[in-house]
């Protein structure tokens, strides 16, 4: 059977669908190379490192895992399976995060080629949620989703969420006198982004009372009430290196797409962690794992999609 790498068509399929996993402020720090029509390489962008929030690299490493786990679900699509191999070869080049072989296989599973026209439908929406729980059997979906990929997620209960909140106010705090951190997450965030970024139409509006459950990107035109009881969730895995990040970013999309499947939306709550990570601070390691991600879930209203680099920016290479 021939591969989607026989074809410029083909390759640009499986780009595009990488490309529309969520990423750190929506930088999208990645590119590929197709290697004799066989094996895609998944490399980090380094111009599109956070170097401020993300001085370790780790939310860089967590976006590209996500967009590796989309390129997964679109060689499945194509009727292939991808033979994966993480961090190849991390001393002669440590921008490598992954080669992904096509091999032979049966044609994709009903749940593969669902997970995989989801893609499209995922979204992070940072307005109001209802206050309708989310199912414990959704839950328990989320957490086999994750698991699949080698990473956790604990939902928090109630004491729980309001003490990430208090936390991630602190952080905000903290993190509001930073000039460094200020001019990076302006610069992500300016209006009129085309291609990347996170433009004012997905900011979502500012909450009216404290502490906050989504990120302050400091130009909320509007004013809202947000839901009583945030629900939240922690996304953690047994390691804190750069494969384990890159486990937290697959299992991370695997989940959102899962919850995409069950109608729920999501926003990400990573201030301490961003906090975490610029003073160089360990976190306390749980006996659950490192904390990777903080995620907020819900029903919510249908928002827009941010914006996504061309499939031709992606590419390194040409076929």
């Amino acid at each position: 059977m021939s591969t989607p790498l026989a074809t410029e068509l083909g390759v640009r399929r499986l780009l595009v669908a990488a490309g529309h996993a969520p990423s750190v402020l929506n930088t999208q720090p990645w590119r590929f190379d197709v290697v004799r029509h066989e094996i895609v390489e998944l490399f980090a962008d380094p111009d599109r490192r956070l170097r401020v929030s993300d001085p370790r690299g780790r939310s860089l490493h967590v976006s590209c895992g996500a967009a590796l786990f989309n390129l997964r679900l679109a060689v499945r699509a194509a009727g292939q399976r991808p033979v994966v191999w993480l961090l190849p070869s991390p001393d002669e080049e440590p921008d490598l995060l992954a080669a992904v072989r096509m091999t032979d296989a049966r044609p994709s599973s009903g749940e593969q080629r669902e997970l995989y026209d989801l893609i499209w439908e995922r979204r992070t929406n940072r307005e109001p949620y209802y206050s309708r729980p989310v199912p414990s059997s959704v839950i328990a979906e989320l957490r086999i989703a994750a698991s699949r990929e080698g990473a956790n997620l604990l939902p928090l209960d109630r004491r729980g969420a309001a003490d990430i909140m208090d936390y991630a106010a602190i952080a905000e705090e903290e993190l509001s006198g930073d000039h460094d951190y200020q001019a990076e997450l302006a610069a992500w965030t300016m209006p009129g982004a085309r291609y990347d970024g996170v433009p004012a139409y997905v900011h979502g509006p500012r909450p009216t009372g404290e502490p906050a459950p989504v990120r302050d990107f400091g130009r909320h035109t509007t004013k809202a009430r947000f839901e009583e009881r945030p629900q939240l969730a922690v996304l953690t895995t047994p390691g804190d290196r750069p494969i384990d990040w890159l486990r937290a970013g697959q299992a991370l999309q695997r989940l959102l797409l899962v919850a995409t499947r069950y109608g729920l939306s999501a926003s990400f709550l990573n201030q301490p962690l961003d906090l975490r990570d610029m003073r160089q601070r360990r976190d306390p390691h749980h006996r659950r794992g490192h904390p990777q991600m903080i995620i907020r879930l819900g029903y919510g209203p249908y928002v827009a999609r941010s914006p996504r680099r061309p499939a031709t920016e992606l590419e390194s290479s040409h076929v």
